[in-house]
């Protein structure tokens, strides 16, 4: 059993299927942590969740993105007005609906055509179920944007795990100051870190403790999955030579 982890995927199917393929993902006894934000920018996030769940150890993480996916399934309103790629979202789920090029038929702003029913029941679990973050028996911490370092980890607020790029922020800039380096302090010690949210490029990197698996699947980069334990990883090709459009704004 392998223990995988995988950056932000943004409704890049193609990408995670190369990813997958390429480690010799076991579906049955490999284990992934997915970082989050599956939804919104390229536009097969019906397709991406439906491979997850084929994942016997799977552990999602809730990313923003996906929020805004789970409280339109809550309320039927998007609260960003489908944009920051909201629209690849809605092609992927408006075609598995069989509203297909119905994006603009009930006007623009938070109403479209697509209703929170036209999303399958597994689907609205799947992101009604996504974790805040998760803590191995390693002591390593994944979670999708990061947190606030100067206070504990537990009982910050929900937005913080998956919106939060302070911690990110902080790390980047101690490192580039030697005399700073050592004055990098967070609260809560852990081994490791695993983040995403705040799209690095080429490879994943890592700054202190902390490793970055955002490596712009979301963009014009591509989707990243790492085994936690070698630090192998293993990468698909660009995602614009995979898709021709991208939704993200």
């Amino acid at each position: 059993m392998r223990i995988m982890v995988m950056g932000d995927l943004h409704g890049a199917y193609k990408a995670l299927e190369q990813c997958l393929e390429r480690s010799g993902f076991d579906y049955e006894n490999d284990v992934l942590i997915q970082l989050g934000d599956i939804a919104d920018g390229y536009s097969d996030v019906y397709e991406c969740v439906e491979e997850l769940l084929k994942i016997k150890h799977l552990i999602a993480i809730k990313g923003n993105h996906d929020e805004w996916l789970r409280e339109f399934i809550e309320t039927d309103f998007h609260p960003y007005f489908w944009t920051y790629g909201g629209k690849g979202t809605l092609i992927s789920y408006l075609d598995h609906a069989g509203k297909k090029d119905k994006y603009f038929a009930t006007g623009s702003g938070y109403k479209t055509a697509l209703e929170a029913k036209d999303i399958p029941q597994t689907h609205k679990q799947f992101f009604k179920n996504q974790k805040l973050f998760h803590i191995d028996d390693k002591n390593r911490c994944f979670v999708h944007a990061g947190f606030n370092r100067i206070l504990a980890f537990q009982g910050q607020a929900q937005s913080m795990y998956y919106w939060d790029r302070t911690l990110w922020a902080d790390a980047l800039d101690y490192s580039i100051t030697p005399e700073r380096k050592k004055e990098f302090k967070i609260v809560t010690k852990f081994k490791e870190i695993y983040i995403g949210h705040t799209s690095t490029t080429g490879k994943p990197k890592k700054v202190f403790n902390i490793i970055n698996l955002d490596t712009g699947a979301g963009h014009s980069g591509k989707l990243t999955i790492m085994d936690v334990d070698t630090k192998g990883f293993w990468q698909s090709d660009p995602l614009p030579e995979l898709y021709s459009e991208n939704y993200r704004d």
